[in-house]
């Protein structure tokens, strides 16, 4: 069991370390000077597409990487919970822990799903509140509506009872 528990332990610092390197990407945008030539405008351009290319596959393959040690964390958390419950016999309030503890973990991965997709929807957000003015001058309609009402589930918990209450985003 301890050796589960160090592979787990392991596996969430991997994750953490990549995606504090996936973090550490920027791109950085050209600023072409006035005094530069054509052709190294044309080569300044080129080189940043470039960069930008191998940035994006690296990138792909962090969360590549990422997504897999996930996996496998969500198996290692899954056999260590049926370790657990195989290796002794239960009593009630142990049952209870344990489930407890297995839907802890569905909770906060809830939560994380959660924030990750209220951040898309913010961003989603403000690409529409660019477009729409546009989008009204061509369509005479608003390009997406709805962004009042939009929530994403969370769980709260003030010790013995847990609720799931929608945030609006």
């Amino acid at each position: 069991m301890q050796q589960i528990v160090s592979e787990i332990a392991a596996i969430r610092q991997q994750i953490q370390a990549l995606e504090q390197e996936r973090a550490s990407f920027t791109v950085n945008k050209i600023v072409p000077s006035e005094h530069n030539s054509p052709s190294a405008i044309a080569e300044a351009y080129r080189r940043f597409a470039r960069e930008n290319a191998q940035v994006a596959v690296e990138i792909k393959g962090i969360d590549d990487a990422i997504a897999a040690l996930e996996l496998q964390l969500q198996q290692k958390q899954a056999e260590l919970a049926n370790w657990q419950i195989n290796s002794k016999q239960l009593t009630l309030q142990q049952q209870l822990e344990e489930a407890r503890s297995v839907a802890q973990v569905h909770a906060q991965r809830i939560n994380q799903l959660a924030g990750e997709l209220a951040t898309e929807i913010r961003l989603l957000k403000s690409c529409a509140d660019e477009l729409s003015p546009l989008y009204w001058q061509v369509y005479y309609k608003p390009f997406i509506t709805g962004f009042k009402t939009i929530s994403v589930p969370h769980i709260r918990s003030d010790g013995d009872v847990w609720t799931i209450v929608n945030r609006i985003v």
